[in-house]
């Protein structure tokens, strides 16, 4: 029954996104269309015509190293500091307010300053992603260590366990699932980030690209753009959930044996 509620619900994921681009497909094909929403397959061809290797090198390379290089330092940054705040309470206490205060402002307001500090190149926009995730990361880290089980905790002194061995097989297991919810927001973040970085300021993106569309009046290919910044973040995330499910498989096992 579990299996057949979870394949309808991955069908849904599919079925919902081609409904909604088979009606945009049909609508162009009656006709019914205007200058800034064009039919769907002058889109795609205009997608075929810039995205499929003639512009991968020169904007996609750029957006999708910026993304990793950014998300993959903030994610052993954060976890790093989450993990330190998160066996040191009177120093999360301290800290958290102004972790908050990051977290709350806007990342796109960091950019000026980014700019003035790193100039217009990669490494803003690796700075960018980083800001943007840094702090989801840290505080989700820095929570979920403080809110281990304190039986747990205890169990495992009473064990003598050595401090490393603890963090490994207690704390850092036990404060997974909320960490992982951490990196997939962050990650929704990261990808939202550096397109913005590259729409106010860049040689090179597909942000950079749809902004220069748009100044050419070149509405499909801003479009196109669109549509592939769509794909990417849907890839991106697919490809997360695969490696959770991997990574918390124990979790949904242990949750599932608590339920029966």
């Amino acid at each position: 029954m579990a299996t057949h509620v979870t394949t309808i619900r991955r069908t849904m994921e599919f079925a919902v996104p081609a409904a909604l681009l088979a009606g945009w497909w049909f609508l162009g094909q009656l006709g019914v269309h205007s200058f800034y929403f064009p039919p769907l397959r002058e889109i795609w061809a205009s997608f075929q015509q810039t995205w499929l290797f003639a512009r991968v090198g020169s904007d996609v390379v750029p957006t999708l190293s910026a993304i990793a290089l950014g998300y993959a330092a903030s994610v052993v940054v954060g976890i790093a500091v989450g993990v330190l705040l998160g066996l040191l309470p009177r120093v999360n206490e301290f800290l958290t307010p102004l972790f908050d205060f990051f977290r709350a402002l806007p990342s796109s307001a960091a950019v000026p300053i980014l700019i003035v500090l790193l100039g217009v190149g990669m490494s803003m926009k690796i700075a960018v992603v980083m800001f943007s995730a840094l702090w989801t990361i840290i505080l989700n880290t820095s929570d979920a260590v403080g809110s281990v089980d304190p039986v747990a905790r205890e169990t495992s002194l009473s064990y003598h366990l050595r401090p490393f061995d603890r963090l490994m097989r207690v704390v850092l297991p036990s404060a997974s699932p909320q960490i992982v919810a951490g990196m997939r927001v962050a990650l929704n973040q990261s990808i939202i980030l550096v397109i913005i970085s590259e729409i106010i300021v860049s040689s090179s993106g597909i942000g950079y690209f749809i902004e220069n569309a748009q100044w050419t009046f070149d509405i499909t290919g801003m479009w196109s753009g669109l549509l592939l910044i769509g794909v990417i973040g849907f890839a991106l995330t697919k490809l997360f959930q695969l490696v959770e499910r991997r990574v918390l498989a124990w979790h949904r096992g242990l949750h599932r044996k608590a339920q029966l």
